[in-house]
């Protein structure tokens, strides 16, 4: 850390050697960025400049600022009484620091030369540590004692020495002889690691977000320093850690940060560790790669089982980052959710995300990545625990980052190659997703959405492949966040020709056989056609004819998510008010109709 003359900002600078010290080794880079220029300006100017002495007062202004706290500390070490200024908001910080009420005051206004007046009374102070301008300079020109010095930083007012009276000193720390800043940054690294002094509180800023930075700056709204940082890549030499590590979106990840990355420490969370199907193959085929595995056995959710993994971690191979991908899917509709099965789900994914973040938030991490879904943000049938959970993740990670946290969380749709929560996952369940407008990811492609989602300073994405079919149509039967999304179905051909050869829909309510000439066995073949189509469409197959109308719907293959699905979609066609479970109440196509078909007579006879 040091001085980098030129206002350098950017990946590499350019400094003499003299200009540079060594870092603590419990600092991070924005703690060591935040200290060298505020120390050594506060250093000069009380030790240089002002000889500042045992039971002299010192005022210094802007107390709460990166200088003044800086001043603040060195003042008081050198055996100093010190008065601060600060705006009102900010008088905790420099209660903070040591100072008590009567040796506070606001910065926006002039009372603080009476206040100060009376509480050294009316001797006034030794030395002025200015930042301000205007008629704050002369009240504290007037508060300055006989044989006083001012000492002035912000140069925003500068006065002719000679007209002031007082020993008035304004400078630049860049005109310091570097040798003479050498000596000063070796004496402030000793106070540091003797506890003599502390580093100011620190507002980090992403690079890209310089702009912000600086308009914070210009508000005076932060206390401490602001820096601005630049993105972390994994280090080489340091250790990833994946939750579901042996799962298949867990291998997927841990090859992809050996070959893309340059990774060569994964450490691999899995329930089974190293005793996991395939765990050996991966060993060997990460090892090819450069890359060295270590399984640990080890439920996430359990934090002394983590913390006792995370202390295993050896000191030359430091846990540079983590990407959670562990999950446990449990689906069921919301009148079947029970406590234990909230639980199932809630324990891999919010319980593990949560001792991830405690346990690792004093680690100079590079990533901490969290594997959502598209589920907590759309929300889909029967995973409103899933749902639930997931949110918590995307929520977490807005939280890390208000605490100036690496985090990113990543709400996956469904990826294209099966894992251990979707391999279950039939032609049925594909298609539905594909109506609600959410296609499957291709594994590159969801690799490179990774890789992209790492280069962003973003908290929280949505990386999932939209259906432009699935969401043309009728807006009113998507998640209310794609309805924005969805026009109107341009005709074709083939369209149209399906249209025709489809059976029309059942009639709304109210509908009897007067109303199309229909007698009571038409009717109930229509009713038969139609729920042949909507079945078909709901168990994903292209054609009514290939639905076996003789066999149960639980023989054909539906749960309680379809027989939700079809429930809705038999009330749209007909408006009849039916059981979510009706795939179960009415077992095939005929019984089923039968029921439509009493419905809606009663409707009619009411109407």
């Amino acid at each position: 850390m040091g001085v980098f003359p030129g206002h350098a900002i950017g990946t590499t600078a350019t400094t003499d050697h003299r200009m540079l010290t060594r870092i603590p080794l419990d600092w991070s880079f924005a703690r060591a960025a935040a200290v060298p220029v505020a120390f050594l300006t506060a250093y000069h100017a009380l030790v240089d400049l002002a000889d500042v002495q045992p039971g002299e007062r010192v005022l210094v202004h802007a107390a709460a600022g990166g200088v003044g706290q800086a001043a603040v500390q060195l003042a008081r070490h050198l055996g100093a009484e010190v008065f601060g200024t600060a705006s009102p908001a900010k008088w905790p910080e420099l209660h903070r620091l040591g100072l008590d009420d009567t040796h506070v005051a606001s910065s926006r206004t002039l009372d603080f030369e009476d206040a100060f007046n009376d509480a050294t009374g009316g001797a006034g102070v030794d030395v002025v540590v200015n930042a301000l301008a205007g008629d704050f300079t002369d009240a504290s020109l007037r508060l300055l004692a006989a044989d006083g010095r001012f000492v002035e930083m912000g140069k925003t007012d500068l006065r002719d020495a000679e007209s002031t009276g007082v020993d008035y000193r304004a400078f630049d720390l860049l005109d310091v002889d570097p040798d003479h800043i050498a000596l000063l940054l070796a004496d402030l690294v000793d106070l540091f690691e003797r506890g003599a002094l502390a580093p100011p509180p620190v507002t980090e800023r992403p690079a890209h977000r310089a702009p912000d930075a600086f308009r914070l700056l210009q508000r005076a709204a932060h206390v401490g320093k602001a820096v601005l940082t630049l993105p972390a890549a994994p280090d080489p030499d340091g250790t990833v850690l994946v939750t579901g590590g042996t799962g298949t979106l867990g291998r997927l990840v841990a090859r992809h940060l050996a070959e893309r990355h340059g990774v060569r420490r994964l450490l691999l969370l899995g329930r089974r560790g190293a005793d996991a199907e395939g765990a050996d193959a991966l060993r060997a085929e990460l090892a090819e790669l450069g890359a060295r595995a270590t399984f640990a056995a080890c439920d996430a959710a359990d934090r002394d089982a983590l913390a006792a993994v995370l202390a295993d971690v050896p000191d030359d191979h430091p846990l540079t980052a983590v990407v959670h991908a562990a999950g446990v899917l449990d689906d069921a509709t919301v009148g079947a959710l029970t406590p234990d099965r909230v639980r199932a789900v809630f324990r891999p994914k919010v319980d593990a995300a949560w001792n991830l973040h405690e346990l690792t938030r004093d680690l100079p991490l590079s990533a901490f990545v969290l594997f959502s879904s598209v589920a907590g943000v759309v929300g889909t049938a029967g995973q409103a625990n899933y749902a639930a959970a997931n949110a918590f993740l995307d929520g977490l990670a807005r939280r890390r980052r208000a605490e100036g946290l690496p985090a990113t969380s990543l709400s996956w749709g469904l990826w294209e190659q099966a894992s251990g929560m979707t391999g279950h996952l039939d032609r049925a369940d594909v298609a539905r997703m594909a109506r609600g407008g959410v296609a499957p990811v291709p594994t590159g492609e969801g690799l490179a959405l990774l890789d992209t989602a790492l280069r962003l300073d973003v908290p929280h994405l949505v990386p999932v492949r939209l259906d432009r079919d699935g969401l043309a149509g009728d807006a009113a039967g998507l998640p209310a966040v794609l309805r924005g999304l969805a026009r109107p179905a341009a005709p074709t051909r083939t369209s149209a020709r399906r249209r025709t050869a489809e059976p029309a829909p059942a009639p709304a309510p109210g509908w009897d056989g007067a109303a199309n000439g229909s007698g009571e066995e038409e009717r109930r073949e229509s009713l038969r056609a139609l729920l042949h189509s909507q079945v078909a469409t709901v168990l994903g197959h292209d054609s009514p004819d290939r639905v076996d109308a003789g066999r149960t719907f639980e023989e054909l293959g539906f749960d309680s998510l379809t027989s939700v699905e079809l429930r809705n979609r038999v009330r749209t066609a007909t408006g009849v008010r039916l059981p979510a479970t009706i795939a179960f109440d009415y077992p095939t196509i005929p019984v089923l109709a039968d029921r439509l078909l009493s419905d809606l007579a009663d409707a009619g006879n009411r109407s």
